[in-house]
């Protein structure tokens, strides 16, 4: 196939949606860059809450996906560069399950860490043998507690170069969170949080947490009652100013710990049953203001839409940002085939890209941007691929994002058939969609 006609320097014009009025002039500059075949019977290399599977440290980019036997897979690059180092890894994940995802970070003395195929599994944690090596190393421990039972691994960088890992430990409708920290001095992992938020055995957090520029982590979370994701309900936040020791409210209120339903700040009140989706984005403007991207649908509506809900300051606001006609509906357990994407929001802290992929548009990789987010704003929305991409869900580069502001999806094709199934479909390439 000729890839060359997806490399392209403007993006057509044919699709605009706002819940305002449209700005005609957005047309951003795409780059498309190969890296490999990948795995693609299931969304396993494209699920929105791994964290992370770009990233860049110093001026070198790295990258990892399971490939198309289902081995993890590391690869690097020099920023700019078209041509990547590619290493198949000794380890091989359960790629058949949509959750079972791989996450990745460079701590600050270049060591890549990563964390694979968990869906109520022991703990699949190594690094990398040396800096700027993509050989990895032996399984390994962290703290040895509480990792007999993990999903949903992630990684963040904390300032001075240490990490954060979080994951939950439990089922879902009964999980809880759990923070650890890997210290650059003594290269070893502690236990920043046994139990963040506690479900109290009746129902657990799905989260999204993001780390701003001054070190504050945030955290916002839907709860939810049982296995079936329609129990999913309400929209909640905390952050810590101290790496994950203590949490604070909005308002600055501290919490008294663990976080549980009684006591949780809750930025938006959401009923079950609203088509309310779990695990997506948040990011911040440069005042520590949070930005929180989901979806639910209206009481009395059919169709969910995408929102945005954020605190200026003052309070929890909360505004539409798409105008969609198809309806669906969320129901049953496992992983879903969703005609819609988890959205990823990143702002400047003026500007704002709200990333998607939906059925409705063709299902490519699509991007509602705004000039003010500050504002009630107005939304454009424009395509960023000419070929549909079915299951995607956007991950991007955060650490190059915070350096340069340059953002840098993953992007891959793939199908996913509703609780956990595969759906027949050839390995396909895996990109890095490079957007100015």
């Amino acid at each position: 196939m000729n890839y060359t006609k997806y490399i392209f320097a403007a993006i057509a014009l044919c699709l605009v949606t706002s819940c305002a009025s449209p700005k005609e002039d957005y047309q951003p500059e795409c780059r498309l860059v190969e890296v490999g075949k990948g795995y693609s019977q299931t969304a396993v290399n494209t699920a929105v809450f791994r964290a992370n599977s770009l990233v860049t440290h110093g001026d070198e980019q790295y990258i990892c996906y399971y490939d198309a036997e289902g081995y993890v897979t590391l690869g690097k690059r020099k920023l700019g560069s078209t041509e990547w180092q590619i290493l198949r890894s000794q380890y091989k994940g359960n790629v058949t399950d949509g959750h079972n995802t791989i996450s990745m970070m460079v701590d600050g003395d270049g060591f890549v860490h990563v964390s694979f195929d968990h869906h109520g599994n022991p703990l699949n944690y190594c690094r990398n043998i040396a800096p700027g090596s993509l050989t990895l190393g032996d399984e390994e421990a962290m703290t040895g507690v509480d990792e007999a039972d993990v999903t949903y691994p992630e990684f963040y960088t904390l300032q001075g170069g240490d990490l954060l890992f979080a994951y939950r430990s439990g089922a879902s409708g009964r999980g809880n969170l759990v923070m650890n920290r890997y210290d650059l001095k003594t290269k070893s992992w502690t236990r920043v949080q046994d139990v963040l938020i506690d479900g109290e055995n009746e129902r657990n957090a799905y989260w999204q947490l993001y780390v701003d520029g001054r070190g504050v982590i945030h955290l916002s979370w839907v709860w939810r009652e049982t296995w079936l994701v329609e129990t999913n309900h309400d929209l909640c936040y905390a952050k810590s100013e101290d790496g994950g020791k203590t949490w604070l409210k909005s308002t600055g209120e501290h919490y008294d710990l663990p976080i549980r339903l009684g006591n949780a700040e809750f930025a938006c009140r959401i009923p079950q049953g609203s088509e309310l989706i779990n695990q997506t984005s948040m990011s911040t403007d440069e005042m520590g203001h949070p930005y929180i991207a989901t979806y639910w649908r209206s009481e009395g509506d059919s169709v969910p839409q995408y929102r945005l809900v954020w605190n200026d300051g003052n309070g929890w606001q909360c505004a539409q940002v798409s105008d969609r006609r198809t309806p669906f509906s969320l129901s049953g357990g496992g992983t879903k085939m969703i005609p819609i994407a988890r959205p990823r929001i990143v702002t400047d802290g003026q500007r704002a890209w709200y990333i998607v992929r939906d059925e409705e548009h063709g299902s490519k990789v699509s991007v509602y941007y705004t000039d003010d987010i500050r504002q009630p704003p107005n939304w454009t929305l424009r395509d960023l691929t000419d070929f549909p991409v079915h299951a995607w869900e956007p991950s991007y580069d955060t650490e190059l994002w915070k350096k340069s502001n340059l953002l840098h999806l993953f992007v891959q094709d793939t199908r996913q058939g509703d609780g956990e199934r595969t759906v027949v479909s050839d390995p396909q390439m895996v990109y890095v969609l490079e957007v100015k």
